[in-house]
């Protein structure tokens, strides 16, 4: 028997239909064969669960999961890397679609740069836009010129932020990289003591980034492999939608946990 060398985890929250066709893109990679595939249900309370087993349960190495809770987008990826059984995890959105050599060709690169601990694709939107996926470490300030009327008085503060002048085709060390897909070493996530679970949701993969790089390891945009994402965001959307939507006001508490944990950084 191949051993496995990856563990894929897709955590799914009323998005079956993407959760089946993420898989379904795993299932293409090159190294499907040392690939293990983890779908978690994170308490979705809908027929998720039930769409997930009829189109994906007949796979040999795809591992369902239920989560008997909701306690957040880190809190369960935790959970489900303790079903993982490899030397890499990969963690992924159910909005994204993995080019086929794209594993292959992140562990490669990983395998032959011990230094790098984090390794995230290049994110593209079905019109071919490239996602603004690696950014610098933000201050409160430039949440706030993102997120409200602020951007078009301040289109430098906001494109330094998003590093938009640099080359998106560089393989390049960054601050963080957003979460939606990414490389880690298992010992290494481990080290970290995974996500940090104060956040429900948003900014636990700038809070797991810093702190791979407190620990001496880098995090890489790898734009040599590159995944289809969904355009519409979770984050998106204007100033007053951050107090108007149950989403925005997750957002707003996940950003205070995090300008406070790091106030002395």
């Amino acid at each position: 028997m191949v051993k496995v060398l990856v563990s894929a985890i897709v955590l799914n929250y009323r998005s079956p239909q993407d959760t089946v066709r993420c898989v379904e893109a795993l299932q293409k990679q090159t190294v499907v064969d040392q690939l293990q595939i983890i779908v978690v249900d994170n308490h979705s309370e809908d027929d998720s669960i039930g769409v997930i087993r009829n189109q994906l349960g007949h796979m040999s190495n795809v591992e369902i999961v239920e989560s008997s809770t909701n306690t957040g987008f880190g809190s369960g990826n935790n959970y489900a890397e303790q079903f993982a059984d490899s030397d890499y995890i990969l963690f992924i959105n159910p909005d994204n679609a993995l080019e086929s050599s794209g594993l292959e060709k992140m562990l490669t690169h990983m395998q032959q740069h011990s230094e790098i601990g984090i390794l995230a694709p290049q994110l593209v939107f079905a019109d071919g836009t490239v996602r603004d996926s690696h950014r610098v470490f933000p201050s409160f300030v430039d949440i706030c010129i993102k997120r409200t009327p602020l951007r078009r008085l301040f289109p430098k503060r906001l494109d330094r932020y998003l590093e938009r002048n640099v080359n998106p085709q560089a393989v390049r060390q960054v601050d963080w990289v957003v979460g939606a897909c990414f490389l880690i070493s298992r010992a290494l996530f481990a080290d970290l003591g995974g996500y940090d679970e104060r956040y429900f949701l948003f900014f636990e993969d700038t809070d797991l980034c810093r702190r791979c790089l407190e620990s001496g390891k880098q995090v890489v945009y790898f734009p040599v492999v590159h995944a289809l994402d969904r355009k519409q965001r979770l984050s998106g959307g204007g100033f007053f939608a951050l107090f108007l939507h149950k989403t925005g006001r997750v957002h707003i508490a996940s950003a205070l946990k995090y300008f406070w944990k790091w106030r002395s950084a």
